[in-house]
C-alpha cells in the first residue's frame, strides 16, 4: 500500500533527511531509500610522504635509503645470501694495477747511475763523495747536495736550527750581493765585490719588486727602513738577520765571505736540513772538505735542549741524481 506524501516526510524526518513538502513524493522515496542503502567502504588513503624533485627528500634519495637500510638489516641479521637489489652495488673490480719501481720509471741516464749505489749500505763521506761524482746524471755541471734529517722539534725556538757556515772551496755558484748601506761604505762594498749598492737606488727596486740579487747585506742603522719590504723578502729568504751574519757594520767582510762560499742553512719543518756543497767538477776530495766544515757548523749549534738523537740520517745525491746514505758514525 502507498504512503501518502504526509507519512514519507514523517519517515524523513526520523532519519533526518533534508527534504520539505516542496519536493516530490518520489523525490522523498529515493531520499529515503539511499538514506537505508549500506554506505561504501571509502578507499583507504595511501599515506605519502613529502617529496621533492631533488635532494634528500626526492623519491630516489628515499628509496635509495630504504634499500640501504634493508641490505644493513640483513648484514646485521647475518643474511649473506645475494639478493637482486644488491647487483648493481656490487661491482666487479679489475686486477690491482702493478706499480713499478721508482727507479724504473726514470730515464736511462739516472737508471745507469743508480746501478752504481749499494741501497743496502751506507758509506762513509769519502765514498760517498767519490760515488757522487759519478753518479751526476744531467749533462751540466751537477750539484751535489745533503739531506740531514734533524732529531729536532722546529716548533720550538730553541731547537730551530739556523746558521752560516764558510765552504773552504765555495759553493759553485755565482752569488749576486746587495748592500744596502750608506754613502760612507759604498766604495768599500765595490771593492769587495758587492753587485747592488745603495740606499734610495735599492729601495726604488724593492718597490718594483725587482729582486735580481741572491743575498741582502744591510747596516743596523738601515733596518728599520726594510721593514715594509718583510713581506717580499721574507718568503724569499732575503731578509737580513744578526743570526745570518747579513746585518752587520763591517759590509765589506760580509761581502767577502759571501763570495768565498759563505752560505747559510736552516732546519725546514720536516726537520731536515738541505745544503749545496759544490759541484761535481769540485771532485772527490774539495766536495769532502766542503762538507766536513759543514758538518762541523752543524754540530756547533746543536740545541742545549735536545735530549735524544741529534742527527738520524744522512743523504748525498747529485742534481736529479740517485740518494747516497752516509753513515754518521764516520763524520
Amino acid at each position: 500500500m502507498a504512503k501518502t506524501k504526509a507519512e514519507l516526510l514523517d519517515q524523513a524526518k526520523e532519519l533526518k533527511l533534508e527534504v520539505t513538502t516542496k519536493n516530490t513524493i518520489a523525490e522523498i522515496t529515493a531520499a529515503i531509500e539511499a538514506s537505508k542503502a549500506p554506505k561504501e567502504a571509502e578507499p583507504a588513503a595511501e599515506a605519502t610522504e613529502h617529496t621533492t624533485k631533488a635532494g634528500k627528500h626526492s623519491s630516489k634519495a628515499q628509496r635509495d635509503a630504504a634499500e640501504e637500510a634493508e641490505r644493513k638489516a640483513r648484514k646485521e641479521a647475518g643474511d649473506t645470501t645475494p639478493h637482486a637489489d644488491d647487483a648493481e652495488a656490487q661491482v666487479k673490480k679489475g686486477p690491482r694495477p702493478v706499480t713499478r719501481p721508482h727507479a724504473e720509471r726514470r730515464g736511462k741516464a739516472y737508471r745507469k747511475a743508480y746501478e752504481l749505489v749499494d741501497r743496502s749500505k751506507t758509506y762513509n763521506l769519502s765514498e760517498a763523495m767519490e760515488l757522487a761524482t759519478k753518479t751526476a746524471a744531467t749533462k751540466f755541471d751537477s750539484s751535489v747536495e745533503l739531506h740531514i734529517n734533524l732529531g729536532v722539534d722546529p716548533r720550538q725556538a730553541d731547537q730551530n736550527v739556523r746558521a752560516v757556515v764558510s765552504l773552504p772551496n765555495g759553493s759553485g755558484k755565482t752569488v749576486r750581493v746587495a748592500v744596502f748601506a750608506g754613502e760612507d761604505a759604498h766604495a768599500a762594498a765595490k771593492k769587495a765585490g758587492a753587485d747592488i749598492i745603495g740606499e734610495e737606488e735599492l729601495l726604488k727596486r724593492l718597490d718594483k719588486e725587482q729582486l735580481d740579487f741572491d743575498m741582502l747585506i744591510s747596516t743596523p742603522a738601515l733596518m728599520p727602513k726594510l721593514g715594509k719590504y718583510a713581506r717580499l723578502l721574507g718568503p724569499r729568504g732575503l731578509m737580513p738577520n744578526p743570526k745570518s751574519g747579513t746585518v752587520t757594520t763591517n759590509v765589506a767582510k760580509a761581502v767577502q765571505e759571501a763570495k768565498a762560499g759563505r752560505v747559510e742553512y736552516r732546519v725546514d719543518k720536516q726537520s731536515i736540513v738541505h745544503l749545496s756543497i759544490g759541484k761535481v767538477s769540485f771532485g772527490p776530495a774539495k766536495l769532502a772538505e766542503n762538507a766536513r766544515a759543514f758538518f762541523d757548523s752543524l754540530n756547533s749549534v746543536k740545541p742545549a735542549s735536545l735530549k735524544g738523537l741529534y742527527i738520524k740520517s744522512i743523504a748525498a745525491s747529485t742534481t736529479m741524481g740517485p740518494g747516497i746514505k752516509i753513515d754518521s758514525s764516520t763524520l
